[in-house]
Formats: C-alpha cells, structure tokens, sequence
C-alpha cells in the first residue's frame, strides 16, 4: 500500500477520533476536535499532492479519497448541527451535494468517463474547510464570520453540484455522437 493510501486511511480513522473529542464533556475538547479536523484535512491535500507528483494514483485512492472526505465534512457537519453550531439546512445541502456528485460519478464511471474534480468543488472544499474549523473553534466575537463563510460554503456547494451536472449531462451527450 503506498502512501497516499495510507494517508487516506489515516485520514478515515482520525473521523471517529474527531467526533469522540467534540463530546468529550470538558471546556476545550472542540478545540481539539478542531486541531483533528485541519490535521485530516491536510492528509487530503497531502495525499493528493504525493499520488500526482508521484504517479501514485491507484484505484483504490479514486475510490476511497473521495469517501474519506465526505465522512470527515459529514461527521464534521452533522455532529456540529446536533449540537446547534450548524442550521441543519446547510448541513442537508451539503450532504445532498456530496451523495448527487457521488452519484453522477458512479453513473459516468459505468460510461467509461471519468468527471474529475473541478476547481470549483475544490474551492468549496476549501471554503467549509475554514467555515468547520472557525465554527469548531467556536472564538468569541467570529461566530457571525463563520456563519456567514459557511453560507457562502453552501452556495459554492450549489454552484458546483450544477457545474457537475453540466458536465455529466455534457459527457452523455458527447458519448451518443
């Protein structure tokens, strides 16, 4: 197994790490939370970076990294709306964004196309990565901030569902010429 694999992994296992920090009943264990989320987050850039730069791009890494990046948003996510950090309408969004793109990648796989990320999903990961982690870290007088920066998370989340779309439908269209 190389190593953007195990980076993936590692991410996978630090989700449940995360999650069990956020309810430990002690002042400061978000924060904690918090530190674990932006160390998974870096392994993803990490792992991305090393299987290019690299060629270490493996099928198992097109599955897995993907999956691994939604459990970590969505753990993230869902425990936070839970806890009444996050509106449970940006959380649902973000999600239905997340299983759609998984959906319309599984269906142009079975076409043989492959709908890479785009820059635009790579700016929305980028922007609920800071909006987590300042909602997580939970400092006086940012809330507002990171309110508003997870909004505008879920408006990029839009946007890029709907450029994936276009290019799925674009794709399909390409393949019956």
């Amino acid at each position: 197994m190389n190593l953007p694999n195990k980076l993936t992994i590692i991410r996978m296992c630090m989700v449940p790490l995360m999650v069990v920090c956020f309810y430990i009943p002690i002042s400061g264990f978000e924060r904690v939370a918090a530190a674990i989320f932006v160390l998974a987050y870096i392994t993803d850039i990490l792992d991305g970076y090393i299987a290019r730069r690299y060629d270490l791009v493996s099928d198992f890494g097109k599955l897995m990294d993907p999956i691994a990046d939604k459990l970590l948003t969505c753990a993230a996510l869902i425990m936070m709306t839970g806890n009444g950090m996050v509106d449970p309408l940006a959380t649902l969004i973000i999600i239905a964004r997340e299983f759609a793109v998984s959906g319309i990648r599984l269906v142009a796989a079975t076409r043989k196309n492959v709908i890479a990320a785009s820059k635009l999903g790579k700016l929305k990961t980028v922007v609920q990565c800071i909006a987590i982690t300042g909602i997580l870290l939970n400092i006086p007088g940012l809330e507002v901030v990171c309110q508003v920066i997870l909004w505008i998370s879920v408006a990029i989340t839009v946007i890029s569902f709907i450029d994936y779309a276009v290019s799925f439908a674009r794709s399909g269209k390409e393949e019956s010429k």
